[in-house]
């Protein structure tokens, strides 16, 4: 069951490293802001900071759920602790997105599926 937890943990992570691409390094592209995030060119601007700071939170959570998918063998406390609050934190997020704007759903989806299985797995590891 632990291999399931981190392969899914893991996958959260790296999805969560490239939203930060998206969010802090690729947002000027149209299809970025227009075509992911459903920014108008005309906003861009405006809204490129918060967006450059939302992508950090995404890699940091990443950083985190990655690193203990890397500890948790040798360290079980240490990476479980990891994987369940970045986990955790990435599906509250979806969750927060999903109940802010419904039209959001497939977004939040895509977001929140992968931490919420390893979660749901982690579970069977009590």
């Amino acid at each position: 069951m632990l291999i399931a937890v981190q392969i899914l943990a893991g996958l959260a992570g790296l999805l969560h490293a490239y939203i930060w691409v998206m969010e802090s390094l690729r947002f000027s592209d149209p299809k970025v802001h227009r075509g992911v995030f459903r920014v108008a060119a005309e906003d861009v601007e405006a809204v490129r900071p918060w967006a450059f700071n939302q992508g950090w939170y995404n890699l940091f959570l990443a950083i985190g759920a990655l690193v203990g998918v890397a500890v948790v063998r040798s360290e079980a406390a240490v990476g479980m602790t990891l994987i369940v609050s970045a986990c955790g934190s990435m599906l509250a997020a979806a969750l927060v997105l999903v109940l802010t704007d419904r039209s959001m759903a497939p977004a939040a989806l895509k977001q929140g599926l992968l931490p919420a299985l390893a979660l749901l797995f982690s579970l069977a590891l009590l």
